[in-house]
């Protein structure tokens, strides 16, 4: 299917304002006021989030991040929005954040990361398709007044992936299913993506009083099936796995990106952090008997393609928009354990201090949550006994006269300023 941008049918139907004017209405709706009391009343978190190096590092290396940094603060500001309460809600009801915009920001960052674009990635008008097709789905295939539920969803899925052609990408090595701006565009995606443009026509639809239920997202989490509406008075408890929060759909597609951009595709482990360990122990050769030579040597080609700069294939990784899922992945707080996979990153990076740091933190958040304190999986026991052994190669790193006064970032980013 060739990429052709969306555009909306012309109808007599009339709206009393544009949808992008209603959606700056929503985003302005406050919580209830027990709501917002509860979400300042929150416990502070007892970890501070780390320090993230990335874009001081290019900039250090004389590579422009003002896009790359404008992306991230409005990111950030769109995350600040989620109180405790509103970022467990259902991505249909959502009020806080624009999860649309949020999505946007992320893929107007790691654009700013990978193209030499002279101009950032246009927001405003990627909403606008976004908008358009609650629109388009408005003047040809709303049912007729007092419709049953199945009728208003079924058309609405008709109107999505059959009139609009959206389909599920399986591969995930098209990185374009993973970005919402090329997802409009093309009508190709993720699941999550899809789940997240279901939503927002369900949410837009809502606000105009043309739904008058309560309809969830049935998010797949199985090969092939399609993100579909169902009637939330119908749900059973075996749906609530399958139901996204706001604050889980961010990290879906923060862990999306980090996992296809990885820089260390390649091992027998399943575990991000022990492929990026075990690449570390294979640049000076086999860590231990038994590990095959292509193991071996596909470890030393990835370190060898971070040396160089090659970063943009995403089936052999992309270490700045690895870096970058996983510095936003921190900031959302979700999970210590990422905080972790930050810090081995930075280690490739010769980050040395401040990987040291990000492992400290690690190691604080973790004494702290209580799922810790059931660690059973034999993976999480190799994991911990490679944090240990990472720690002690740092001290003696660090521990080295001159290492501390090494600019390590501009010689990492230094020479490798065209990202191919």
């Amino acid at each position: 299917m060739s990429c052709s941008p969306l555009t909306s049918s012309s109808s007599p139907f009339k709206l009393p304002l544009s949808f992008s004017s209603q959606r700056k209405k929503l985003l302005l709706c406050r919580l209830p006021r027990a709501a917002a009391a509860a979400a300042t009343t929150a416990p502070a978190p007892a970890v501070s989030v780390p320090r993230v190096v990335l874009h001081d590092s290019l900039d250090t290396a004389g590579i422009d991040t003002r896009f790359a940094r404008a992306a991230r603060e409005s990111f950030c500001q769109q995350v600040g929005k989620l109180s405790g309460i509103d970022s467990e809600t259902s991505i249909t009801i959502s009020r806080g954040a624009d999860l649309a915009k949020a999505a946007l920001h992320i893929a107007a960052e790691d654009d700013s990361l990978v193209s030499h674009s002279s101009v950032p990635l246009p927001v405003d008008e990627f909403i606008g398709r976004l908008d358009d097709l609650s629109t388009g789905f408005c003047s040809l295939y709303m049912p007729p007044t007092n419709a049953p539920p199945e009728i208003f969803l079924g058309n609405l899925e008709r109107y999505f992936y059959v009139h609009k052609g959206f389909r599920r990408v399986e591969n995930m090595c098209d990185a374009k299913a993973l970005y919402l701006h090329s997802v409009l565009t093309c009508r190709s995606g993720s699941a999550i993506m899809l789940s997240l443009i279901y939503s927002e026509m369900v949410k837009m639809l809502k606000i105009y009083g043309f739904l008058d239920f309560d309809a969830e997202i049935y998010f797949p989490h199985d090969f092939g099936s399609l993100p579909r509406g169902y009637l939330k008075q119908k749900s059973k408890m075996s749906d609530q796995p399958h139901i996204m929060t706001s604050k889980s759909l961010l990290v879906e597609v923060l862990r999306n990106l980090k996992d296809a951009f990885w820089p260390f595709q390649f091992g027998h482990s399943s575990s991000l952090f022990l492929r990026a360990v075990h690449a570390a122990n294979h640049i000076y050769g086999p860590s231990s008997e038994g590990e095959s030579a292509l193991e071996i040597a596909s470890a030393k080609a990835a370190q060898h393609r971070i040396e160089r700069g090659v970063w943009t294939t995403v089936r052999f990784g992309d270490m700045r928009r690895a870096l970058a899922a996983c510095e936003r992945l921190v900031f959302l707080d979700v999970d210590f354990r990422e905080l972790r996979d930050y810090a081995v990153l930075l280690y490739h990076c010769g980050f040395y201090g401040e990987c040291l740091q990000c492992l400290k933190s690690y190691e604080t958040a973790k004494s702290c949550s209580p799922r810790s304190k059931f660690r059973s999986n034999p993976i999480e026991e190799l994991e911990e006994d490679a944090v240990e052994n990472l720690k002690a190669r740092l001290n003696l790193i660090l521990g080295e006269e001159g290492w501390s006064k090494w600019k390590i970032g501009t010689s990492y980013w230094g020479h490798n300023l065209e990202p191919w």
